[in-house]
């Protein structure tokens, strides 16, 4: 929220939650009858369908665009910042799809209310030409002054000041605004659309081709990582002046007094608001390389639907303890396919990384589900991979490998069946070792998860949970690796060999990690 929020602010569906993509049910499901039920075939109008295809592209387009962030944000090769992004920037971002809804809206009252736009050719070159050359002069000279406007204090600190929450970018940090300040957006993007469409120009690739381009130009101009290269510049040096990068719209965050051009930097080279630093941010994030961390936690993936709860999957569920959700049933096909992938390849990958004061922390993530480890045929794949693993971090020097489940410290019970649970006494506390929590068959009896504790404040980067423990709280593998760094501690754990666990309670203390609270009668029935 801006910090003297103006008029128009909340968006008109805000208090109706996931339900606000009911607004656009009558309008798909009549553009699906009548193209597939309309007895009229000459009133059939691919246009009207193309409407719901495209917003279900743009949602595509941006999750492919986070995940992708996410990925290379945590690796570090090529990464503009190193500040971090904790769970508020992941609130305020969550609704990040807001601005697509309205584009379906818009899209939809204005195909039933102008005949213009009904059975739209596919292709018109002219009118792909009109649609670039108004871009380049009415849009990003009319952006460029209005964006200056809104870092005049009076519009800044009741609208543009929300986007600038967010010091980190990330793709959908571009489409985070108040609703007055989107309006204004969309009204400048639709000038090439609308004068196409009343020359009879318009075509349904000009229009595409356009949104694909607001889309694409956004999306990664908001990365926190560089990766334009330099060879376009030097084949082509008047691209400097038509296409931005995202080291150049980084520094807008960072300095906020220049670099205000919307995605041709042409209008601050004109009239001299070009940080003079640009150039060097641009390549020395180019040049900078994978980052090599102290501690590496070794991980694998839980449930089948565990990809989208993690970081690099959406980022609302992560931030959030894993809990199923009726609306990852439609993504079954997706599910379905990762699943397969994962039995037939995989390679470790980069989940997550944090810093503890100056100690660098990655988590690695096996593409391997929890089920995969009780198939036989899947034992020597599972244990090359950890093999691989290990041997890549001997390789980067890395001074702590904590093995997740394998890890022994601070391992404090098990999970028990519903039968066992039935034989316990009143009370009873029970408190599995294993990543997965107890099913709770008592109403009578407290559940814990895994062993854990909250992680102190100067833990940074912490925007996601760790499986079903609460915000900010990591499981005892994790901080048992994190503690031997912290420490300098040589010791290798392997087979029955146990680590002094007064040593590491003592010292997990010391280091600011403080212990759960007991859980309340009316948690353990929840």
């Amino acid at each position: 929220m801006a910090t003297k929020p103006g008029i128009l602010t909340e968006w008109p569906w805000a208090s109706l939650g996931n339900f606000k993509y009911l607004l656009l049910a009558p309008f798909a499901g009549h553009s699906i009858y009548s193209f597939f039920m309309g007895k009229d075939e000459s009133r059939r109008d691919i246009s009207y369908i193309f409407i719901l295809v495209y917003l279900l592209m743009r949602m595509v387009h941006h999750q492919m665009w986070i995940s992708l962030s996410r990925y290379r944000t945590a690796k570090g090769d090529n990464r503009i910042l190193d500040r971090s992004i904790e769970f508020d920037q992941v609130d305020r971002e969550r609704n990040w799809d807001d601005q697509i809804m309205l584009n379906g809206v818009v899209f939809y009252i204005g195909y039933l209310m102008f005949t213009q736009t009904h059975h739209l050719p596919l292709w018109r070159i002219d009118g792909i030409i009109i649609t670039a050359l108004m871009h380049t002069g009415p849009v990003e000279f009319l952006y460029y002054w209005f964006h200056r406007a809104l870092h005049h204090h009076f519009l800044y600190s009741r609208y543009h000041s929300h986007h600038h929450s967010s010091i980190v970018t990330q793709p959908h940090t571009a489409v985070i605004h108040p609703f007055a300040e989107i309006v204004i957006y969309y009204l400048l993007f639709f000038i090439p659309i609308v004068v196409t469409l009343f020359t009879g120009t318009s075509s349904i690739a000009s229009i595409g081709a356009y949104a694909i381009y607001l889309d694409f130009m956004n999306l990664m101009g908001h990365c926190n990582f560089e990766l334009i290269p330099k060879w376009m510049f030097s084949i082509f040096p008047p691209l400097k002046y038509l296409m931005y990068t995202p080291s150049f719209h980084s520094l807008h965050h960072t300095q906020f007094r220049t670099n205000y051009s919307l995605y041709m930097p042409m209008y601050d080279y004109l009239y001299g608001t070009v940080d003079k630093s640009s150039d060097t941010l641009y390549e020395k994030s180019l040049e900078r390389e994978a980052e090599s961390p102290d501690v590496v936690h070794l991980t694998h993936l839980t449930t089948p639907e565990s990809i989208y709860h993690l970081r690099l999957g959406f980022a609302s569920l992560a931030s959030k303890p894993h809990a199923s959700k009726w609306y990852l049933w439609l993504m079954w096909p997706i599910t379905l396919w990762s699943f397969l992938i994962t039995w037939i390849y995989g390679h470790t990958f980069v989940v997550e990384r944090n810093l503890f004061r100056n100690l660098k922390i990655q988590t690695w993530a096996i593409p391997k589900y929890s089920i995969q480890y009780f198939m036989r045929w899947q034992r020597d794949t599972i244990n090359n991979l950890i093999e691989e693993a290990i041997m890549e971090a001997d390789q980067k020097g890395i001074k702590v490998l904590s093995l997740g489940l394998l890890n022994q410290i601070w391992l404090v019970g098990d999970g028990l069946s519903k039968d066992e649970q039935l034989k316990a006494p009143k009370g009873t506390l029970f408190i599995p070792f294993s990543q997965f929590p107890t099913r709770k068959a008592r109403k009578d009896c407290f559940y814990f998860t895994t062993p854990a504790m909250t992680v102190p404040k100067h833990f940074e980067n912490v925007d996601s949970c760790e499986n079903w423990l609460p915000r900010r709280v990591m499981n005892a593998s994790r901080i048992a690796g994190i503690l031997h760094a912290l420490e300098g501690w040589n010791e290798n754990e392997c087979g029955n060999m146990t680590f002094d666990i007064e040593k590491v309670w003592k010292a997990s203390l010391q280091h600011g990690f403080s212990p759960l609270t007991m859980p309340s009668a009316t948690e353990s029935k929840a």
